[in-house]
């Protein structure tokens, strides 16, 4: 699904961020990605999502070489990929059904469909209840969950989530880890970047480590 050879990564003339990285995320895996502050996650996290390009090597995605798209296709592919923020980004003027439907309307579905598949779900996520609420009234985990939410409605392959149980009690963690498992056992490839060595040992999945750029494979 995606491959990284040789892939580094710098801002403008600056040093490299990232560093000879090479790996393949398979359909329907899911990883962890740990590092230290600074190793180079959100880095890698930008050029996973197409939001950056790489600065050298050659990166693949949905077999289709990055370097050489255009940047209609880098949108095409972009709407194959979901991605959930450590820091939510909801619009605290739109409701959470208004937030959720909003990838749909930017995608060109039918009004109709989009109401209903974003009341459905909604529903999944526990907050059937909550369509009508502003985002300003919503709990930490709450919030969490209308992004999730947001991610997942275009059913995307590739699921992205930075540190999405960083801000919630452990009890809501492991509502949240319970949804992204069902969305693996689903198919969507997961890639979890997190900070917290407690949920990673729970998951026997292969994990990703980051350190001053360069990236090394380890359970």
């Amino acid at each position: 699904m995606i491959r990284f050879e040789n892939v580094g990564m710098r801002y403008g003339g600056e040093e490299e961020i990232l560093t000879d990285i090479n790996f393949e995320l398979e359909a329907g895996s899911f990883h962890f990605l740990t590092g230290p502050s600074g190793a180079g996650k959100s880095s890698l996290l930008k050029l996973l999502s197409l939001s950056h390009r790489h600065s050298r090597g050659r990166l693949t995605c949905f077999e289709k070489d990055i370097g050489e798209a255009q940047r209609s296709g880098l949108i095409k592919l972009r709407r194959r990929i979901g991605i959930v923020f450590q820091e939510f980004r909801l619009l605290d003027h739109l409701t959470a059904l208004e937030n959720v439907a909003l990838p749909l309307h930017i995608m060109g579905v039918k009004r109709k469909e989009v109401q209903s598949n974003a009341e459905e779900i909604l529903e999944w996520v526990g907050l059937g209840h909550k369509t009508n609420a502003l985002p300003p009234t919503l709990s930490g985990g709450e919030k969490q969950r209308v992004a999730i939410a947001r991610a997942v409605v275009t059913k995307p392959q590739l699921l992205l989530a930075d540190e999405p149980t960083g801000n919630v009690d452990p009890d809501m963690a492991e509502r949240i880890m319970k949804l992204f498992v069902e969305l693996n056992k689903m198919g969507t490839t997961l890639l979890i970047a997190t900070h917290d060595p407690q949920l990673v040992a729970r998951y026997h999945v292969p994990i990703l480590k980051l350190h001053e750029g360069r990236l090394s494979y380890g359970r």
